[in-house]
């Protein structure tokens, strides 16, 4: 019989999809702040180019922004994350369209997931109609994608990123720890 434990808390990432930047920030970064505590770190605008996907939505060009948070948060809470993203969501934006895409997930040692509210056959049901995806994991010193990672999460320059992060939480992990 396994004896259930509480996994360590994991690294707060949202990723941020926009074309209208000038719009949305830093005012959405103040309004994810006072949700989840203080940025930890914001990346510079990169490109978002593997797919038109959102084109129409969310207007051209697109790029993205990583946040990680400095408060390692419990594993439990991803679907309220992503119900609370959803929010400001649909507060910035118009009927049909929105200013921004966010994105939440949790890093861990072992591996990193995004909510979503998309079922698909390698999700698991969370509640509220949000899916936990897992995205990748570690494996061997790298990251490893599996078929229906998405491509610009499988990038090299995002594992790149994706690894730095990793470094983070374990750097935060093992202060939390001492």
């Amino acid at each position: 019989m396994s004896t259930p434990k509480i996994p360590d808390p994991g690294l707060l990432i949202i990723s941020i999809l926009s074309a209208r930047w000038d719009e949305c920030w830093p005012d959405m970064l103040h309004e994810l702040e006072a949700k989840f505590g203080p940025a930890d770190g914001v990346s510079e605008v990169f490109p978002f180019d593997h797919t038109g996907y959102y084109d129409a939505e969310l207007g051209t060009p697109i790029t993205r922004r990583l946040i990680e948070f400095e408060t390692l948060r419990p594993l439990d809470e991803l679907a309220d994350i992503k119900l609370f993203t959803n929010s400001l969501e649909a507060k910035y934006g118009e009927p049909g369209k929105r200013m921004f895409n966010l994105d939440p997930g949790f890093i861990t040692v072992q591996r990193l997931v995004l909510a979503t509210g998309k079922n698909f056959s390698h999700r698991i049901y969370l509640h509220d109609g949000i899916w936990a995806d897992l995205t990748m994991i570690w494996q061997k010193k790298q990251w490893v994608e599996f078929p229906w990672t998405f491509p610009d999460y499988a990038g090299e320059d995002m594992k790149t990123r994706l690894t730095k992060l990793r470094q983070s939480y374990k750097n935060k992990l093992n202060k939390q720890k001492d």
